[in-house]
């Protein structure tokens, strides 16, 4: 604390973000305390040194036992003081932060700064006071909105809810000084005071609220304790409503979701570390892009570079192809224009970075170039044979591919060491997941660029090693044998499809069969010899493409379609062919439970995940749970698999897989030997991530 004159400015400096630890608790409580008797003081400022105002928790006491004061006894102090407080906001004031922020009586802000209140996205709620304060200074509407997206929430509209006083370009701190000079003694506006209209927040409005949101929410613990919490800023004085939030946030604190959703938080800040990569390891400029193929991948993956003010050159055979495909990223970035996400002019300048041709030759001054072309080794050879003619001296070559062997495609160059994978996921302008694969001969500053690409393009860059899949594709082909040999064993394509459904998953697997085409797997086994996959699990499915049922693009796979619709129904003839299919094979049908089917679809993916980290193939549990979440659709309330092995317990895990193991064979069912290692140590994937980490 330092004195201006009659006006006390508060400063705090925790970098880099000044989080709400310890020590900046104690500091506010001591000080507020002592400007309480100080006839020096008129008006108080709390300010933040560096880049930004408070911005929320320290991550870092996350899980320990709490330091006191706690963050809801300091803004009371700050709400309760008898000298105006006024807060000066630049950078973010996110959850916390804004708290401290709506406990003060006045707030001043740079216009560049943002406010937010994310707690949602960490399976928790505002626990010191933001879902009672917020309400009664922005309005219910605009609150549920704030706390249930989790979004940032700039100053232009922050200001129209009422949330900030007075909003400026810069000089912050003058500025702060100024707007305090105006305030006198009295000028004392404690938020818990406002009320709020009971009669226009009723029963039907929340119960509106929450069928607006119930799609998007699903399975999620938190949002609808949110909503509580609204709900009680309404209904209850101030003093009940924090006590019902409290009560609400240590629900919401205690549920597995809060350490789930933590983790995946925590996992998503792991991924970029790769051992043997530092600050100091040099980068490789990337200023120009070339994409082979203009289809829907080669089209989306284009786009990403765009979206960053990246100049992309993308090449294709024939000038109908290369029209068509720029042509689709035309009529994406307009549909994003037409929902007020892009204006005209960010349309264009998008646009003008994307050049097309016909010639390789035009890819000769590009620093990265990534092929996405069709998905065989013989037309990636060709493809890479005539890169290693024509790209400069020093450039990236990457492929797309989704299983190939990255080090064979390496092999058709002469420059090893400059090849990897960079695998997007579809729709590539939307899927935030990017696989970036690392060659047995990958340059560590290849390696390095394309980490650091990935932020730059917005992705969730995790690093895989060679394997066939690598890691999320690899571990599904344990997840849809199961699913499908439950089929075959005696439950419906349905009843399999509603328990992966219930446990949060998007869509079934049975629907995911249909929708990416039967054919698709159908090719697969036919390359691969029978020898090589569950033949039980997948002649069935063979079956019904022989038909000439090839999923949802023509009308029928598993499931049937009505003409232009995507819904699944039951189908009687696929029902009578599965009963053929079960006793050609000698499988004698049953009733498959729920639990079971959960039970295998689970431990599949679980065992394939602990056998990719057992080889090397990802750095950390957390990098395999943040590919499932990101790229499959796993549900992050669940944490990923590997978190939910730890959930249920490895060591029980272990005992689930070797009885698995007894009953049906070793062939599938042999325990990874990471899991029974950590089972018998008792330890978890997280001891294995501490224990390894860099």
């Amino acid at each position: 604390m330092e004195m201006k004159g009659d006006i006390a400015v508060l400063r705090v400096n925790n970098p880099p973000v000044n989080a709400l630890s310890y020590s900046v608790r104690s500091g506010l409580a001591e000080n507020i305390a002592a400007l309480q008797d100080d006839d020096r003081v008129k008006v108080a400022v709390v300010i933040c040194e560096g880049r930004t105002f408070m911005a929320g928790a320290d991550i870092k006491e996350f899980g320990k036992p709490l330091q006191e004061p706690g963050l809801p006894d300091v803004v009371d102090m700050i709400e309760a003081s008898n000298k105006p407080v006024v807060a000066a906001i630049h950078g973010t004031a996110l959850g916390g932060g804004l708290e401290v922020a709506i406990s003060c009586h006045h707030r001043i802000a740079l216009s560049s700064a943002k406010i937010g209140l994310p707690e949602v996205k960490l399976g928790i709620l505002p626990g010191a006071g933001g879902t009672q304060r917020l309400p009664r200074l922005a309005g219910v509407e605009n609150s549920l909105d704030a706390i249930l997206s989790g979004r940032h929430v700039g100053m232009k509209e922050a200001s129209a809810w009422g949330v900030v006083d007075k909003v400026v370009e810069d000089d912050l701190l003058d500025a702060a000084l100024a707007y305090a000079g105006t305030l006198s003694a009295d000028d004392i506006r404690r938020t818990g005071d406002i009320k709020l209209d009971k009669g226009k927040y009723d029963d039907a409005f929340f119960a509106g609220f929450r069928k607006s949101i119930a799609r998007k929410t699903k399975g999620y613990f938190a949002p609808e304790r949110c909503v509580q919490c609204v709900e009680a800023s309404v209904n209850l004085d101030f003093k009940a409503g924090l006590m019902r939030e409290r009560e609400l946030f240590i629900e919401c604190q205690s549920n597995p979701q809060a350490r789930a959703l933590q983790h995946m938080f925590f996992a998503e800040r792991q991924i970029s570390r790769i051992p043997g990569i530092t600050k100091e390891t040099p980068r490789l400029p990337i200023k120009k892009v070339g994409i082979i193929g203009a289809g829907t991948m080669g089209g989306g993956i284009a786009m990403n570079f765009a979206n960053a003010g990246i100049e992309t050159t993308v090449l294709e055979l024939e000038q109908a192809a290369l029209d068509r495909g720029l042509s689709v990223v035309r009529r994406n970035y307009e549909n994003t224009m037409k929902k007020g996400r892009l204006t005209e002019a960010q349309v264009e300048e998008r646009m003008g970075l994307l050049t097309g041709t016909l010639s390789y030759d035009d890819l000769s001054d590009c620093d990265l170039i990534i092929e996405a072309v069709f998905e065989k080794m013989e037309i990636k050879k060709i493809v890479f044979e005539k890169l290693d003619e024509v790209a400069k001296e020093g450039a990236i070559l990457a492929s797309n591919t989704s299983y190939l062997d990255i080090d064979d495609i390496a092999s058709f160059t002469k420059r090893p060491e400059y090849v990897l994978g960079l695998h997007f996921f579809s729709p590539a302008n939307v899927m935030r997941l990017l696989e970036i694969v690392r060659g047995a001969k990958t340059d560590v500053s290849v390696l390095a660029t394309c980490v650091d690409l990935a932020k730059k393009i917005r992705k969730v860059g995790v690093v895989a090693g060679v394997c066939h899949g690598f890691i999320g594709n690899r571990m599904l082909s344990p997840y849809f044998r199961e699913a499908s040999l439950a089929v075959i064993e005696g439950a419906s394509p349905e009843a399999v499809d509603k328990v992966l459904l219930d446990f949060g998953m998007p869509m079934g697997p049975m629907a995911v069969s249909d929708m990416a085409g039967l054919d698709i797997g159908y090719m697969n086994r036919q390359s691969m010899g029978r020898e090589n996959y569950e033949t039980a699990a997948f002649d069935w499915m063979d079956r019904i493409v022989d038909m000439g049922r090839k999923g949802l693009k023509t009308g029928a796979g598993v499931y049937a379609y009505d003409e232009g619709s995507r819904v699944p129904k039951p189908d009687p003839e696929i029902t009578q062919l599965i009963a053929e299919e079960a006793e050609k094979a000698g499988i004698s049908r049953r009733d498959v439970s729920d639990d079971e089917i959960l039970e295998r679809s689970m431990l599949a993916l679980i065992n394939e995940g602990a056998k990719i980290l057992g080889e090397g193939m990802a750095y950390r549990a957390s990098d395999i749970d943040i590919v499932y979440c990101n790229g499959y659709g796993y549900p992050p309330y669940r944490g990923g698999p590997m978190h939910y092995a730890d959930y249920l317990g490895v060591d029980k895990v272990y005992e689930k897989l070797c009885a698995l193991r007894d009953e049906k064979g070793p062939r599938w069912w042999e325990p990874a030997p990471l899991i029974e290692k950590l089972a018998k140590a008792g330890k978890s994937f997280a001891d294995y991530d501490r224990q390894n980490a860099q």
